[in-house]
C-alpha cells in the first residue's frame, strides 16, 4: 500500500531561538503569521499533530483539523527541559557529550535518541499500513529521527540534519520501505 507522509516542523518559539531545550511553550507571534502564509498543502487523508502547544498552534495557523497523537511528541529531555544547551555544556559537559555521542544514553533522565527513533519508526510503520496521505506536525528532533530511519543511517547522523521551523519534509512508502521525496 502506498503512503505519502508530509512532515511539517512547528513554527519558531523563544526556546528554538535561544537554543533552549523546549518546554511546552507557545509559538512566537510572527511564527503563526508565517505558517498562515505557507503554500497550500495538498489534500490529506489524515492529519496528526504532537500534543505540544507549539505544534497545535501551527496546525491552527495552517487551518488544518488534526488529531493529537502522543507518538509525535518531542523528545523527552528530562531535567534539561527549559535549560540552555550552553548551561548544560558548562555544568555537565560529560553528560551532554554522552547524549550526543551515544544513541542509547539518556543522562538527562528523559528519552534516548534510540528510544526516540524507535517511537517514530513505529508510528511511521502504523501509518504506512493505512496508506494514503498523512500530514504530521511535529518537532525537529522527531523529523530528524524519521530521516535517520528512512535512510537506515546510524543515529550519529541525527545531528547532521538541520530541520528549521516550518520546514516541510516529504516521504513515501510502498509498504516495504520508506524513501525521502524531493519535489520542486
Amino acid at each position: 500500500m502506498n503512503t505519502r507522509l508530509t512532515w511539517i516542523c512547528h513554527g519558531a518559539t523563544m526556546a528554538s531561538r535561544k537554543a533552549l531545550f523546549p518546554l511546552d511553550e507557545p509559538l512566537e507571534g510572527k511564527a503563526a503569521e508565517e505558517a498562515g502564509r505557507m503554500a497550500a498543502l495538498p489534500h490529506a487523508d489524515r492529519v496528526a499533530t504532537s500534543p505540544a502547544l507549539r505544534a497545535r498552534q501551527t496546525v491552527d495557523a495552517l487551518r488544518l483539523q488534526a488529531r493529537i497523537d502522543p507518538a509525535l511528541r518531542d523528545c523527552d529531555h528530562g531535567r534539561w527541559a527549559g535549560r540552555s544547551i550552553a548551561a548544560i555544556e558548562a555544568e555537565e559537559p560529560e553528560n551532554l557529550m554522552a547524549w550526543m555521542s551515544d544513541p542509547e544514553a539518556a543522562p538527562h533522565g528523559g528519552e534516548s535518541l534510540l528510544d526516540l527513533r524507535t517511537r517514530v519508526a513505529d508510528w511511521m510503520e502504523s501509518e504506512s499500513a493505512l496508506g494514503g496521505h498523512v500530514i504530521a506536525v511535529s518537532h525537529a528532533a522527531v523529523i530528524r529521527a524519521a530521516v535517520a530511519h528512512v535512510l537506515q543511517a546510524p543515529l550519529s547522523s541525527f545531528w547532521l540534519s538541520d530541520i528549521e521551523p516550518l520546514a516541510v519534509i516529504r516521504m513515501t512508502s510502498n509498504g516495504r520501505r520508506w524513501s525521502l521525496r524531493f519535489q520542486h
